[in-house]
């Protein structure tokens, strides 16, 4: 087997790899967009790589940086089938449709092509099943607990199997079934994000949230929580359920009355309703709670926001009403999307507070208010920054150093050879430096 890379593997984003089999065809793992540094680095979002041998696509999850270029591709001339799981097909054209509103691509005909095609081509798995593909390999989905839907994925083929990752989520995830270690691998392909350091447990991270959330309620601030639509809001509405419930029996529900939670982004609230339709998919811990609070995705002071003007209405109340609000919005990480205007409006006050709860790629405006710069630079205005800036890493979607090692360490055979991917230098470095010690065979592509 051989594998080219067309993204994702000396970044974070645009994850694209070419898996060419012993038999002269390939298949394609993914087919992201290029974000932050990364699209600096690679502005044409034109497919330029052949597709001739390319028999089929395989997609780990959802997430734009892994399903970006899927227009692009169909643009390209791509006519095959997607393999995905059964919650990643409900989810994807929700999340291309997103992406083409906000402009990621102002082609018409791309746009056009990819919605009218998509869903002909789309060949939903079950987990753990194996099915034959049309290249001559077969293939296997399991869980990987980053987003709903997320999948690792083996191939075999001619005798070998490859294993990639996509992306791996930490274990105890709420709603998300933890990821079990493949048995071997000829050649295994996981991420790096977080290869260089370890996230708080999810005790701590929650210990974090509910300090901050309790200072905004004193302090009749406003908490703003850049999220993804996908995946971390609906964590975050979670596990905001349960603070606020703890917080209400400790201080009374007259409290409870003074704030506003609001979801400010029509994606993430549909995203939220496929979840709960999805529910077949949740962990244990979710399906118990269910059998006590059937919306546990809902709770009593959550307000949901829908078109731009109830947008801007709800950012000039918080800015006259002076009393306590937590806003989660997208995008993740402050590119663009509704969680710009909310950052304009409060990033320069005292009592703001804004955390980070994901990832934010080098270049983007996430990093610069995470880097706590003494100004962000946000729809050609600099906006300085004077509020809290927290990041609670714990929030990640992505597996740590310690996760991925287990991971690793988990499986029954040795992995012949290891190839790094989705990662910057400097955690691709380490992480490869840490499998080193233990023993594995990283190539030597980390640098």
């Amino acid at each position: 087997m051989e594998l080219i890379h067309h993204g994702g593997h000396r970044g974070v984003t645009g994850s694209c790899h070419q898996l060419k089999l012993p038999v002269g065809k390939s298949l394609l793992v993914d087919c992201g967009l290029f974000q932050g540094e990364d699209r600096r680095r690679h502005p044409k979002l034109a497919i330029e790589f052949p597709l001739d041998s390319i028999e089929c696509l395989l997609l780990t999850h959802v997430h734009i940086d892994h399903v970006g270029r899927l227009p692009y591709l169909f643009g390209a001339g791509f006519r095959s089938p997607i393999y995905c799981s059964r919650p990643t097909a409900k989810l994807l054209p929700l999340v291309i449709e997103d992406a083409i509103k906000i402009g990621f691509t102002r082609d018409r005909r791309i746009n056009r092509e990819f919605q009218e095609l998509v869903n002909d081509h789309l060949r939903p798995l079950e987990y753990g099943t194996w099915r034959d593909v049309e290249c001559g390999a077969r293939v296997r989905f399991h869980p990987a607990g980053h987003i709903l839907g997320s999948a690792w994925i083996e191939v075999q083929a001619a005798g070998q199997m490859a294993v990639f990752f996509g992306d791996l989520g930490a274990p105890h995830a709420p709603l998300l079934k933890d990821p079990q270690s493949p048995e071997q691998a000829d050649m295994l392909v996981p991420e790096s994000t977080y290869g260089d350091r370890r996230h708080d447990g999810r005790a701590t991270r929650q210990q974090r949230l509910e300090q901050i959330l309790r200072r905004t309620l004193r302090d009749n601030g406003v908490t703003i929580i850049p999220a993804f639509s996908l995946g971390r809001t609906q964590e975050l509405l979670y596990e905001m359920n349960g603070i606020f419930e703890r917080i209400g029996q400790q201080e009374g529900e007259m409290l409870m009355k003074r704030v506003d939670v609001i979801v400010d982004s029509p994606l993430a609230s549909r995203f939220t309703q496929l979840y709960e339709e999805l529910q077949p998919f949740w962990d244990d811990e979710a399906h118990e709670l269910l059998s006590t609070d059937d919306q546990p995705l809902v709770f009593d002071n959550l307000t949901t926001i829908g078109d731009h003007e109830e947008h801007t209405d709800t950012i000039e109340y918080l800015r006259t009403r002076g009393l306590p609000a937590i806003v989660v919005a997208g995008s993740g990480m402050c590119t663009g999307g509704r969680v710009v205007n909310y950052l304009k409006a409060f990033l320069g006050e005292d009592n703001t507070d804004v955390i980070f709860v994901g990832y934010q790629a080098s270049g983007t405006e996430g990093r610069a208010i995470q880097e706590r710069q003494r100004t962000v630079r946000l729809d050609g205005h600099d906006v300085p920054i004077c509020a809290n800036v927290h990041s609670i890493p714990g929030y990640s979607a992505h597996a740590d150093q310690k996760n991925l090692l287990d991971f690793v360490r988990g499986m029954q055979q040795p992995p012949g050879e290891i190839v790094l991917v989705h990662g910057e230098s400097h955690p691709r470095a380490e992480l490869a430096r840490k499998l080193d010690v233990a023993g594995f065979h990283v190539r030597g592509n980390t640098g």
